[in-house]
């Protein structure tokens, strides 16, 4: 089994995040990324941007390791 590396842990706990947050929005209508950071400002734009590399990075990891 294939050991994970630092970027492997925080893609998964930036994963993580993402979805606890899109499960409070559609569950309570709640968006902590925008109540943390304000609606559309850098910070919350940064957020949703790494959230979005790290789902890529995570699924491109996972498609290389049904190849192995």
């Amino acid at each position: 089994m294939a050991k994970l590396t630092m970027l492997d842990y925080v893609a998964l706990a930036l994963l993580v995040v993402g979805g606890l947050n899109w499960g409070m929005v559609g569950l309570l209508d709640m968006n902590l990324v925008e109540r943390a950071f304000g609606l559309a400002t850098l910070p919350t734009k940064v957020v949703y941007d790494l959230v979005g590399l790290a789902a890529l990075y995570i699924a491109a990891v996972f498609v290389n390791l049904g190849r192995k």
